[in-house]
């Protein structure tokens, strides 16, 4: 389990969960909320790493929005700039994966002397992966309707609790590479629960996102990793974001969709392990 503590900082109040030995190292996402069960990820890294994971603003016992801080990556970034300050550490490694990789490659732009390095994954450097036909996302993915679907179904405050863990099986398969990992999935004690409203930002702002020229003079060390077979975000991109970054290094499990640590969990440990 994670120890939780609820921390001040200049730019309002954030839930934040600790665990591990070692350098510290930050992990969040987008929009997640997190619990002291943290995460399959989280608790491979605090086998080597003082994990500290962040409840970004609307999460948990997080502040909520203001007119001046919202929910954009921007502010995510400078939320967590104040969180590391008022942990009083000069600089620490950033992990996320999904939209906590997209977190990872803009706080290598946009603070790179408060990062030792990134260790990310699942990710794109641009709003291109929504147009790409091999993502869910893309509109000429024959899985898109079914997820469009899915995501009004659960948004929809009276579809019963039965018919939201049906529906949640069904748009979690659509990032597994082996039906089978869907069992070790629903078998480990974790936390993660997703924020609609907080997808719902991420999505009005995503068409702006685009960090690719910024990338190429950060000068932050990028351990990147993906799926072969990611279905959310290709694993063309994930190559791109490494070869764009010139201190990063790309990782593929060839047998893995959009959650490697799952799908192959021996592998991704190895991996984690070659970070320190």
């Amino acid at each position: 389990m994670f120890e939780r503590e609820v921390l001040k900082t200049e730019r309002g109040t954030f839930e934040v969960f600790k665990k591990g030995n070692g350098k510290p190292l930050a992990f969040t996402h987008l929009y997640s909320e997190f619990s002291t069960l943290g995460n399959t990820m989280s608790q491979m890294l605090a086998e080597h790493y003082t994990v500290y994971i962040i409840n970004l603003r609307g999460a948990g016992d997080s502040d909520g929005p203001t007119e001046e801080y919202t929910y954009s990556m921007d502010d995510a970034i400078h939320d967590m700039e104040a969180i590391r300050k008022a942990l009083k550490i000069d600089s620490w490694t950033f992990s996320g994966h999904s939209t906590g990789g997209f977190l990872a490659l803009k706080y290598a732009v946009m603070y790179p002397k408060s990062l030792d390095k990134i260790i990310a994954g699942g990710l794109c450097a641009s709003y291109e992966y929504m147009e790409h036909p091999d993502s869910i996302y893309c509109p000429e993915n024959p899985n898109n309707p079914r997820m469009k679907e899915i995501f009004s179904e659960l948004r929809n405050p009276e579809t019963p609790r039965e018919e939201r863990i049906k529906l949640s099986k069904e748009w979690l398969m659509m990032s597994l590479y082996k039906e089978e990992s869907y069992y070790k999935v629903i078998n480990k004690k974790e936390s993660g629960r997703t924020l609609m409203d907080k997808i719902d930002y991420f999505t009005s702002e995503l068409r702006n996102y685009d960090i690719r020229e910024q990338l190429k003079s950060s000068p932050v060390k990028a351990f990147i990793y993906c799926g072969r077979h990611d279905a959310q975000c290709p694993h063309i991109f994930s190559e791109e974001a490494a070869e764009l970054m010139p201190n990063a290094a790309l990782k593929t499990f060839e047998c893995s969709n959009h959650n490697p640590d799952i799908e192959e969990e021996e592998k991704f440990m190895q991996f984690i392990e070659s970070t320190l």
